[in-house]
């Protein structure tokens, strides 16, 4: 087996979980997946396979410990604005308050972004009762930085719709950029101190090349499709993500939270399934990537699983690329 290939096994098996948000709090591991429904419904690119509902906190006492579910910490059925679809979420803590971010689509099907509170990193939350002004899309990922400042980073293609936002306003039969021209990247703001509206105006961040040139949205092995990770290490800032169709991790570098970023590399070859989404963490002195794929189903898309291996840097900063067989 190559030195850098792992065979991890699903951290819980009793349910699928995916989109892993790894945090530690209180010392411990804490994991915010999404938690994929068992049906046999359609499977399309507008994502319609991904039907879940509500969100199960994993926590972890040590790596080798045994992975707890703290069972229902949140339901789409307690959140007047949600109509289905409680995608990939996150979590923060700020102001002795634990705050929870999630996706989903509201009443006119459009995907926002939600956010609930609890005094308990396991829940359960209480989700304030409409979406974020002004948020659009999936995926939402969140930095609390060491200057007290909060950035929240989001945005989805195809089904997470991020392509119909490009004026400002949804359209919902707009397309988005092909072949040469820039891809589209994703969105960042600045949060308000209490972490509940957004205290700058979304923007695009801007992913370029060692030649300053902008990633364009044919470049498929690198361009910008969905799932964002910040996260920090030796002063600089990390943004991952996922490249789609390709079903690579990927990494640039920045030494500004907002970008732009330099594109350095892969972090993950391709899993099982088809969508690739994870989370980059430290926890007692060593670095670790949560991500997902469909083993435990077999290959389902929407039946996945959550593993984690550790993640190794070079001298240089680079991440070593992580062989998942």
């Amino acid at each position: 087996m190559d030195k850098n290939s792992v065979q991890n096994q699903p951290l819980v098996t009793h349910i699928y979980t995916a989109d892993p948000s790894a945090h530690v709090f209180e010392g411990k591991l804490y994991i915010y997946p999404s938690h994929d429904l068992d049906h046999d419904g359609p499977d399309n690119d507008n994502g319609d396979q991904y039907k879940m509902e509500d969100y199960h906190i994993l926590s972890m006492d040590d790596v080798d410990a045994p992975c707890i579910d703290n069972g229902e910490a949140l339901h789409m059925k307690d959140i007047p604005w949600v109509s289905k679809q409680m995608w990939a979420p996150d979590a923060a803590y700020k102001n002795g308050t634990y705050y929870l971010f999630f996706p989903a689509r509201d009443k006119d099907g459009i995907f926002r972004i939600g956010v609930a509170t609890s005094k308990s990193p396991a829940g359960p939350f209480k989700a304030e009762p409409d979406y974020i002004p002004g948020s659009y899309s999936i995926d939402p990922a969140v930095l609390v930085d060491d200057d007290g400042r909060s950035y929240i980073y989001f945005g989805g293609l195809w089904g997470g719709q991020l392509e119909k936002w490009q004026t400002g306003s949804f359209v919902a039969d707009a397309e988005g950029p092909t072949g040469n021209q820039p891809a589209l990247g994703p969105i960042v703001a600045e949060l308000s101190d209490d972490l509940l509206t957004f205290k700058s105006a979304p923007t695009e961040i801007k992913i370029v090349d060692e030649d300053g040139n902008l990633i364009t949205a044919g470049d498929e092995e690198r361009r910008y499709f969905e799932g964002p990770w910040m996260h920090k290490y030796n002063d600089n800032y990390y943004l991952s993500f996922s490249t789609g169709s390709t079903h690579n991790l990927v990494y640039a570098i920045s030494k500004d939270p907002q970008g732009p970023f330099t594109f350095k590399g892969k972090i993950l070859e391709p899993v099982i399934g088809w969508t690739t989404h994870h989370s980059i963490v430290q926890f007692k002195e060593k670095w670790y990537l949560f991500y997902h794929d469909s083993s435990l189903s077999g290959g389902v898309n929407h039946k996945r699983c959550v593993k984690f291996t550790e993640l190794h840097y070079n001298e240089d900063g680079t991440i070593q690329l992580v062989k998942p067989y």
